[in-house]
């Protein structure tokens, strides 16, 4: 034969059988107890997980700042790499390329100031001989004073030395060049030290 069912009692809390009775000030009292603790609970849990939270951000923004400095730090050396071959090449093959075009006016330039000021007395012109007839062709057609041209194998290509008088003068494009050559050397120098330093 099957056994009974026997169902618990739950009004029976203490064991003594009695049942357990709270007035309806006393419930209410207990009620609010126990939402203000949950309610307490719920704000210290939130509160919890926003201070992780913000935590977990700040964390994440740190390292993305980390990954912006070190992908720009990257990326200007990429780009300085692959400028510095460009940047030699323009200081070695066009700057004297321009130089050379650019002299005979550079003279000139030279020659303006002083031509007034000088009686019948030549300017002596000396230039390397490879652009004494670009010089030449350049100053005698727009400088209307007398003037003499000697060729100097020792001067650069860049160099002209003008002489009136007892006054000299010189146009020096080569060693406005050869600084500009130093110094995109310097530059990039030191970017390649810096780059090693820093890893």
């Amino acid at each position: 034969m099957s056994r009974p069912l026997r169902l618990e009692v739950f009004e029976d809390i203490d064991g003594s059988g009695a049942a357990v009775t709270l007035a309806r000030g006393e419930l209410e009292e207990n009620r609010l107890a126990a939402f203000e603790q949950g309610y307490t609970a719920g704000w210290d849990d939130a509160a919890a997980a926003q201070t992780e939270e913000v935590a977990r951000l700040r964390a994440d923004l740190g390292r993305n700042l980390q990954d912006m400095a070190f992908s720009y730090h990257e990326a200007r050396s990429h780009v300085l790499r692959a400028l510095e071959p460009l940047l030699h090449d323009m200081v070695t093959k066009v700057l004297p390329a321009i130089a050379r075009e650019a002299l005979g006016q550079m003279v000139l330039e030279q020659l303006r100031p002083v031509a007034e000021g000088l009686s019948d007395a030549p300017v002596t012109v000396t230039a390397n001989p490879a652009n004494r007839a670009v010089i030449e062709a350049i100053v005698i057609g727009q400088a209307a004073i007398p003037m003499t041209f000697c060729g100097e194998p020792s001067l650069g290509e860049g160099q002209v030395y003008l002489r009136f008088g007892a006054a000299e003068s010189r146009v020096d494009l080569d060693g406005v060049i050869a600084t500009i050559a130093a110094a995109v050397s310097a530059f990039f120098q030191i970017e390649k030290e810096r780059d090693i330093a820093n890893g």
